[in-house]
């Protein structure tokens, strides 16, 4: 059989709220893995919805969450599993389970969004290589050069 190609899967997109960059966002993914550990669970993070995605096991067959933060997507966590379960108010809740490595990924303008939206893999912008100059470079520097279509 060929080998699984992961940047074939069907992908989630979401705004990263709070975030004020990948490494904010690093930072949140790295505390709440440190958490996990503390009490014996598996350093993973989750991130809550409302909305359950229909097409389940496409997304788990190696799909990612990408995060836009301050309008580009610029990062991407794998979807490990996608589970449901009900708050304490009695609402329908939606758990992306995420691996807790965040990869930084080609810097892809995006205009804000309610909600997630599914992300086609021809769509998915490929893993940032950091041969590919952007590497030492800040990353509100690499963002402002990708807007300008420079990297």
């Amino acid at each position: 059989a060929p080998a699984f190609d992961e940047g074939m899967s069907l992908n989630l997109l979401k705004l990263c709220v709070g975030a004020t960059g990948i490494d904010d966002l690093r930072e949140w993914v790295s505390r709440r893995a440190m958490a996990a550990i503390a009490l014996g669970q598996e350093p993973h993070s989750i991130h809550t919805t409302r909305m359950t995605p229909k097409r389940r096991d496409e997304l788990l067959e190696g799909g990612s969450l990408y995060w836009v933060i301050n309008g580009q997507i610029r990062a991407r966590q794998t979807l490990l599993d996608i589970a449901n379960h009900t708050d304490n108010q009695g609402i329908q809740r939606c758990d992306l389970v995420l691996a807790p490595q965040v990869i930084d990924t080609v810097p892809v303008p995006r205009k804000p969004f309610q909600g997630w939206r599914y992300l086609k893999p021809e769509d998915a912008p490929r893993d940032l290589d950091f041969g590919d100059g952007g590497g030492d470079m800040p990353e509100d520097l690499r963002a402002e050069l990708a807007e300008l279509g420079l990297l």
